[in-house]
């Protein structure tokens, strides 16, 4: 049993260090879902589930590292690897439709590695500027959305 509690708390040295632990991945998963809920309401494919996922997803990474005993400079190649596979994930969800320059998918490839970073930022502890960047990233996203639709019915009004 010692064994078992051994390996469960691995990491977590004191109640103190749970709880900052426990409060990091609530909070990754609270500003994945407020960007999540943007896509969500805009009729995304990527939506509450899966920015809440791959912000949970990259705090427990860095999270899992710092318990490990990682060093700062072992943890900045783990979050290098981080954006780049996040990287991928992204340019999977990028379409060209045709030979014009009907591209879709970008906004979600961005909002996938925003999030990644947002997750980033909670594994590190720095909730502050997670926080900070999920309100503004749901304030560009939904501004940017509305001026691109004042501007497509401009478009549709002069032809």
């Amino acid at each position: 049993m010692e064994l078992l509690w051994q390996e469960l708390t691995l990491g977590m040295e004191s109640t103190r260090q749970a709880a900052q632990i426990l409060l990091r991945m609530v909070a990754a998963v609270l500003f994945g879902f407020l960007v999540g809920m943007q896509r969500e309401k805009a009729g995304k494919p990527a939506g509450v589930r899966t920015h809440m996922l791959v912000s949970l997803g990259t705090a427990i990474v860095v999270l899992a590292c710092a318990g490990m005993g990682m060093q700062y400079d072992a943890q900045s190649r783990v979050i290098q690897g981080i954006v780049t596979g996040i990287g991928f994930i992204g340019a999977g969800s990028i379409l060209k439709l045709n030979e014009e320059r009907d591209i879709q998918g970008l906004t979600t490839a961005a909002g996938l590695w925003l999030t990644a970073a947002i997750g980033v930022a909670c594994g590190v502890g720095t909730l502050g500027i997670a926080l900070i960047a999920s309100v503004i990233t749901v304030g560009v996203l939904a501004l940017a959305g509305v001026l691109e639709d004042r501007e497509a019915k401009r478009k549709a009004k002069e032809e």
